[in-house]
């Protein structure tokens, strides 16, 4: 640390998010390097040394970065499409679309994904892609090439889809792989990108997308492949009343029950949305710690039903919250799913018991790097983790009378966001990205949006 470059923000609210909730009302932090050297009340210390800047954060709050934890990024150049659907029907309406995705479209709407969320505070980025037509490209190697451009840090949770029409499922024949070359292909996407070190910008996790959409064999093998690995496991689970009885009519069991008799329960594994989890279900949860990606606005859009969060953190599940893909949550924001996730869970049983602003904000933050199992990293700002943190400015119309800077965020309307870190390297000034270019992003997303949609109409 004595010989890193030291960055110093100081005279703003801290929110650190860690165990103890600590925050101060006037403060500063000290970044060396890629990490975070100290924080406190007051001015930073006297005599630091190798300072290259110092930031007067007056009327901001700081917190860690927000942690996205599911995503399908290929979506964001299909959105506003299918909008009155529920998820089946939504699903048998763009599989069709989706089949005829290939590289430079895959490339794109990375980029569009990641440029919305990183210039909303998001850090720490993830995708599930699963949908990998012959002949498309490396489509996995162009969104993390597009990740890595945008500069955040980024786990892709490679998917597959081994279970087509002729098998009874959802997508169209030539858009699914074969068992063994989803398992394959997944081993090879580890082995050349997946970084396990403490500051790693790209990690890879094994992800078969639904128990709908893959046999029991990739489910079980894919298992066993990821542990062999060393990753960790992410699927779809619990999402809707009809994935339930397609578990039960199938496999005469409900999902959680399938998933565990596949080994997809435990700390390394983690499952977006379950919307539809019973008493049992979250107890078999909270006793194996498989996580939990919350998508508030993209389970109201599809009409899928109020997750139980309030009861999951009771039962010591680790939840994170997550965009979900951008045809289902049009905005492709993450810093909006804090108030989604408060306002959407006080409809359900527990009222205005069920979540508070700071709860909110852990699930974003915190909760996200559990779930992603970076949590000794980052998703809370304390000396010796990665210097992963936004500048939240509360000091105009939107928020100025707002005594509370944490309730402003949570409660408030979206925060501009004046500065952003990643790894101690700043990707965001004033609401705009410094590493893309976010007009040419919006044309390339705009052409290749147009270029599905005509491949698509021809059939």
């Amino acid at each position: 640390m004595a010989a890193a470059q030291r960055i110093v923000i100081e005279n703003c609210s801290i929110a650190t998010v860690d165990a103890n909730d600590t925050e101060y009302a006037s403060g500063h932090l000290v970044i060396a390097g890629n990490r975070i050297e100290a924080l406190g009340a007051g001015k930073a210390p006297e005599g630091l040394e190798n300072v290259v800047r110092r930031i007067d954060a007056t009327g901001h709050l700081v917190t860690p970065g927000l942690i996205n934890t599911h995503h399908h990024f290929y979506q964001w150049i299909t959105r506003g499409l299918a909008t009155d659907h529920n998820l089946f029907n939504w699903l048998v309406a763009l599989y069709p679309t989706w089949a005829r995705i290939d590289e430079p479209m895959v490339y794109a709407a990375a980029q569009g994904s990641l440029a919305m969320m990183a210039r909303g505070g998001v850090t720490t980025a993830m995708d599930h892609h699963y949908v990998y037509p012959q002949g498309s490209g490396d489509l996995s190697g162009a969104i993390i090439r597009a990740a890595r451009e945008t500069g955040v840090r980024f786990t892709l949770a490679r998917g597959s889809m081994d279970r087509s029409e002729k098998d009874g499922g959802l997508p169209p024949d030539f858009a699914v792989e074969t068992l063994q070359g989803a398992l394959t292909a997944t081993e090879q996407t580890v082995k050349e990108h997946h970084d396990a070190s403490f500051d790693a910008m790209t990690q890879v996790a094994v992800a078969p997308c639904s128990p709908f959409s893959v046999s029991t064999e990739l489910l079980r093998q894919g298992a066993e492949l990821a542990r062999r690995l060393g990753v960790r496991l992410h699927t779809h689970g619990s999402e809707t009343v009809e994935e339930e009885k397609f578990c039960h009519e199938l496999f005469g069991m409900g999902p959680t029950d399938y998933f565990e008799s596949t080994g997809w329960l435990g700390e390394d594994v983690w499952m977006a949305h379950c919307v539809h989890m019973n008493d049992s279900d979250i107890v078999a949860f909270g006793r194996t710690r498989t996580g939990v990606a919350h998508c508030p606005s993209s389970n109201a859009r599809l009409a899928a039903g109020i997750a139980r969060v309030p009861d999951m953190l009771a039962a010591g599940v680790p939840v994170g919250l997550g965009v979900d893909g951008t045809a289902s949550n049009e905005s492709g924001e993450l810093h909006t799913e804090l108030r989604n996730a408060l306002l959407i869970n006080r409809l359900g049983a527990h009222r205005e018991a069920a979540l508070g602003a700071r709860e909110a904000l852990r699930l974003g933050t915190h909760g996200g790097a559990q779930v992603l199992g970076r949590a000794a990293e980052t998703g809370s700002l304390e000396p010796g983790k990665l210097a992963d943190l936004v500048l939240w400015k509360l000091d105009t119309l939107a928020h100025a009378s707002i005594a509370d800077p944490v309730t402003a965020l949570v409660f408030g309307a979206a925060a501009p966001v004046t500065a952003s870190f990643v790894n101690g390297r700043q990707i965001v000034e004033n609401g705009r990205l410094l590493t893309v270019d976010e007009d040419a992003i919006a044309r390339s997303t705009r052409d290749e949006a147009q270029r599905l949609a005509r491949i698509a109409a021809q059939g």
